[in-house]
Formats: structure tokens, sequence, C-alpha cells
């Protein structure tokens, strides 16, 4: 696996990017503003990066990083993800997404409707509690005692196992919660998100601080709706 495409390359998308050449990977952006709109981040990242529509990262990408607003998601390519791997990055913020009942009741969850959306597509949740410096600031090499974890949630253990792989290339341990209904443990709302990666009571003003796997484990074990 070479190529790690990307649908969104907002502070998340543009993150992840960042970590996956510095590892190795090729990456191929989009955003919803056309490919070039993303020139600056093409050429920081350097020979590795290229843009082009979300269609054409789907397609290129071995791996597909979804990072868009939650109200967007069917805006995702169905046909180009058939049988790949989809990492989601995405939470439900009413404010900005508008109301979905299906999520106000807890009947799904965020990643349940893109998976739903993309029926031939195997979708794992990742990325979403952390803020993004952070995400930056902590990736560390394998084996480095100071090594944080970030949680996975999927129904597919193939389709997690590549995450893990991906996860650990770019400088991170993982967590299994369980499958993509059990997603909400590590959401808004939960003490999985944002503030355990930070040192303050603001995550997002907060310097990064390690977060190793079993204290992340224990969090989204101990998370309550």
């Amino acid at each position: 696996m070479t190529t790690i495409g990307l649908i969104g390359s907002g502070y998340i998308g543009g993150t992840v990017a960042r970590l996956a050449v510095a590892a190795g990977y090729d990456v191929v952006l989009s955003n919803s503003r056309g490919p070039e709109s993303l020139t600056e981040l093409v050429t920081e990242l350097g020979p590795r990066a290229r843009a082009g529509t979300a269609a054409e990262a789907a397609a290129a990408g071995d791996l597909v990083v979804v990072t868009i607003p939650l109200k967007a998601y069917r805006s995702v390519p169905v046909e180009p993800l058939a049988g790949k791997v989809v990492i989601d990055t995405n939470n439900y913020y009413p404010e900005r997404d508008g109301q979905f009942a299906e999520l106000d009741d807890n009947s799904t969850t965020s990643s349940e409707l893109l998976q739903r959306h993309l029926p031939t597509t195997k979708v794992v949740k990742a990325f979403n509690n952390i803020f993004f410096r952070h995400l930056a600031d902590l990736a560390r090499p394998a084996g480095a005692p100071d090594r944080s974890a970030l949680a996975i949630a999927g129904d597919d253990p193939a389709a997690k196992a590549r995450v893990t792989e991906f996860l650990d290339a770019i400088g991170y341990d993982t967590v299994d919660a369980g499958p993509l209904a059990e997603g909400w443990r590590f959401q808004p709302g939960t003490s999985a998100y944002g503030r355990p990666y930070g040192s303050g009571e603001n995550f997002w003003e907060s310097t990064a601080a390690e977060l190793p796997a079993d204290r992340i484990k224990a969090l989204v074990a101990s998370a309550e709706r």
C-alpha cells in the first residue's frame, strides 16, 4: 500500500497527509473547492503529493481518508471506493451539520451513516478524537517510550488491521474500540475526546500530552452516553 487518498484536506486531512508523506506514502488530496485550491499544500508536501477531485482521490488511494463535515457525507463518491478501506474522521456537531434524528436518539452513529452510504466499502473510524495540532505533535516511531495511541472502530477485522498498520507507520499505537456501533465511545462529549491528548482544560489551547494505549483503552471502555 503506497498511496493515501484524502477526501477533504482541512486541518485533520492536511495533518494526516503530512504524517503520511513523512512515513513514505504518496498522497492524493482533494476538497470541495477544487484541486487548484490545494496548490500551496501540495507544494509544501513535495513530490509525493498531488491534488485531484474527490473521485480521483478515491480512485487513486489504496487507503482513503474521508475528512469532511458530516452534513456533506452523501457527497462522498461511491463507485471509486468499492472494495476499499475508508478511514472516517467525522464527528456530529449539530450546530454545524444540522440535526440528524437518528444520531440525536442514538439509534446509529456517524460512521455507520457513512458505511450505509458506502455499502461496498469497509469503513473504519479514526482520527476523530484528537486535535489536529496534537496529532502532528505526538507522532513517535514504533517502540518509543512516549508513544501515544488512537482509538479505532470498525466492523471488518481485516480493514481494522490495515488501518492499524497505517497508524503504526505514521507514529501511533492503536486501541480497538469494537464495531462501528461503538464509535460513540470516543466522540464529542466523552472522556476520550480531545482533552486526554492535551495538558490543559481547553485541549485546543494546550500543549500535546502523551496518551498511551492503556489509558485510552480505559477511557473508551468507561465511556457513557
